[in-house]
Formats: C-alpha cells, structure tokens, sequence
C-alpha cells in the first residue's frame, strides 16, 4: 500500500524527518514531532468514527478497547510497515546505524506524523479514506484474537477463584536483534505449564500466554464475556 498523494510535498518530507537527521542538518527547519503528536489526535478520532459506524451493535466499553489495541504502538508500527515507511524515513547517521529504520517506536512516530502531515494536507476525510483500509482488517484480526481483552487480569481472578492459585510468568526467550526481538513466555499455574504466547515485548507476549491458558483451562467464554461488553 503506498503512502498518499500530498498537494504541498514538503509536509511528508517533515513528517518523515526524525530529530536526529536535524542534528546532522542544521539547515532543516523543523523534526516531525510536531505532526507526531497532531496525528496522535487526528488518528484517536477516526479510529473512534469509524470503529462507530462498522460496528453499531458493540458497546462502549468493547469499542474503546478496540481502539486502544488499534492505536498502540506495535499495532502503528504494523501500519508504517505496510506502508514501507521504514526506508524513507529521514534518519541521523546514528540512528540508522542502531537499527532506527525497524525500530518499533520509531515507526509508531512516523506514521503518526504522517496522518498529521496528511490531515494538514488534505483534511479529515482523506485521512479517513487513507486509515481505514489499514484499520478495518486489523480491527477484523484483533477482534477474531480477541486481543483487545486483558486475558491476564482475565486468567489471575479465574485462577485464584478456581484454583486459589496466582498465575506466573516466566520468559522462555527473546531472540533477534534488539529493535526486531520477540519475547517468548509461559504462564504456570502450581508448577503447572498452562499456556504460551509469543509477542514482540514481554508484555504482549505474557497476554497471549494467559490467552492461551484460559483457553485449555475451558474459560474462553471469560474473553468474550469481559467487563464492558455488556
């Protein structure tokens, strides 16, 4: 999918340039932070529009954990790599040469810069028309995963109900480099292996573990049951 068409190309060009390329460059102006957090705004509306109108029946506390998992940062990072923005970010030498252009955080920021240089660009309409064939599949993925749910609060007050047991985790591994690792986790349950789940931070990696044991455990109804889907 290729990035948008913009009338005054200089605004992709800022959009597009980190803070540390300007420490190389004095004659720029001006790093893309600004459109960074403009396009955190611009992008938390439409996500909510449109997460409102595709699913009419859903409440309220469903559609706001939805966008949550929609905004985060790896979710952003998914949506710049689609793009391709990694290339043709504008990076100091440094930072490219610390692995900057795969960088999750780093990609997360851009991107979102460049829904702000966008919005500057052509107005809220066109930034819809540009997100949402990103959004929607991914909404359609996160819902089927059920990754917009807290399995891990789901899993410890199951376990402890159930079981009079607390859930522990425990890193299996993290491999690859550091910008690009994937952490591996199992969750435990009396010496007891109930789940792995991988993810590309300990975090999500230990959501997908306690996923995983609520699901062996016969509790998957929990993660369609969650608070605030009622």
């Amino acid at each position: 999918m290729p990035l948008p068409d913009f009338h005054d190309s200089s605004r992709l060009h800022r959009a597009l340039t980190h803070r540390s390329f300007l420490n190389e460059h004095p004659e720029e102006l001006e790093d893309n932070e600004r459109l960074e957090f403009l396009g955190d705004a611009v992008l938390d509306f439409v996500v909510g529009a449109c997460l409102y109108h595709r699913f009419p029946e859903m409440s309220e506390g469903r559609l706001t954990r939805l966008r949550a998992a929609l905004v985060r940062t790896e979710q952003l990072a998914a949506f710049a790599a689609a793009l391709d923005i990694g290339p043709h970010m504008r990076l100091g030498k440094g930072e490219e040469e610390g692995g900057g252009r795969q960088r999750v955080s780093l990609l997360c920021a851009t991107f979102e810069a460049v829904v702000g240089a966008y919005y500057l660009d052509a107005g809220i309409d066109a930034v819809r028309a540009f997100v949402e064939p990103l959004l929607l599949p991914a909404a359609g993925q996160i819902l089927h995963a059920e990754a917009d749910v807290d399995s891990k609060s789901l899993l410890q007050e199951w376990a402890q109900a159930a079981l009079g047991q607390t859930p522990r985790y425990h890193t299996v591994s993290a491999t690859g480099p550091d910008h690009q690792k994937e952490f591996t986790v199992e969750v435990r349950l009396g010496g007891e292996v109930y789940g792995t789940g991988a993810g590309p931070n300990k975090q999500a990696a230990e959501q997908a573990a306690a996923q995983a044991a609520l699901k062996k455990a016969g509790q998957a109804s929990l993660l369609r049951d969650a608070p605030g889907d009622s």
